[in-house]
């Protein structure tokens, strides 16, 4: 007979709860490690290459960005009052006399002019001085009895607001330039009416600085041509023709155009405003 096997009796678990997810244990002991999601294919450079770096404009941190200053910066005096008057003669009824000198000689006329007139600069001091020199020498060479050689005069463009006044008035000035930015006014405002009834050709040109560079000055109000070498003659002609017709021959035009009266910004923008309002009531 077999023997009967005693069953033990101890304390009773309750079945687990079936989970159909639940991957069956690894003999072993080892735990099943979770599946790692599939790494992206790189698209372009590392993000780390181009970090975020915000700017900090506070006080004593980055770098301002550049600023329109104009109206922060304390201008020298000569600067305020030449933009007051430049602003008032805007705004400001000019009357003919004055407002012919806005009226300058066009850009390529002006150039020709110039080109022109630096033919005929004057000589500096120190070319003055060799020329003297050498003229001392050969006089000094010559035996008594002996004249010296005559001297081919110069041509030279004239300046100085009397000498060229005296020239024009004896009509030996060929042609007259005038600066338009000559200050005060009252020292050329009659210029153009004397060169208009003497009858000879004038032009205003830019500037009283660009004068005074062709004849070694700062400045210089007027300039004058008087006598030219023979093969200038057909150049002195083209312009002085060109510039007879602009000016001498519209001066009684020139002589009635009243100048300034123009808005300034806001007051232009002001404007619009209202005719864009009085037109939707409308």
């Amino acid at each position: 007979m077999p023997k009967e096997t005693k069953q033990r009796r101890g304390k009773q678990v309750a079945a687990a709860p079936y989970d159909k997810n639940a991957k069956a244990p690894v003999k072993g002991g080892k735990k099943a490690v979770p599946a790692q999601p599939a790494k992206k294919a790189n698209k372009g450079p590392s993000p780390a290459l181009f970090e975020k770096r915000p700017k900090n404009f506070g006080i004593g941190q980055d770098i301002q960005p550049k600023r329109d200053l104009t109206r922060f910066v304390r201008w020298p005096k000569y600067i305020r009052m030449q933009r007051q008057k430049r602003v008032l003669l805007h705004r400001l009824k000019v009357p003919p006399t004055i407002n012919q000198f806005t009226r300058t000689l066009d850009k390529n006329l002006a150039k020709n002019l110039f080109a022109f007139v630096d033919k005929y600069r004057p000589e500096t001091k120190a070319e003055k001085a060799d020329r003297l020199k050498k003229r001392a020498a050969e006089i000094a060479a010559l035996k008594k009895g002996e004249q010296p050689p005559a001297v081919a005069t110069p041509y030279f463009v004239k300046y100085g607001l009397n000498h060229v006044t005296s020239l024009v008035e004896s009509k030996k000035a060929k042609l007259v330039v005038i600066a338009h930015d000559v200050d005060p006014i009252e020292l050329v405002v009659w210029l153009p009416s004397l060169c208009k009834k003497v009858g000879v050709p004038y032009c205003i040109v830019k500037s009283k600085s660009r004068l005074g560079q062709v004849v070694h000055k700062k400045t210089s109000a007027v300039l004058a041509i008087t006598n030219v070498r023979k093969e200038d003659q057909p150049a002195l002609a083209t312009l002085t023709k060109a510039i007879q017709e602009n000016y001498n021959d519209r001066y009684d035009d020139l002589r009635r155009q009243w100048g300034g009266l123009q808005l300034g910004r806001k007051s232009v923008h002001k404007q619009k405003a209202k005719a864009k309002a009085a037109a939707a009531n409308q």
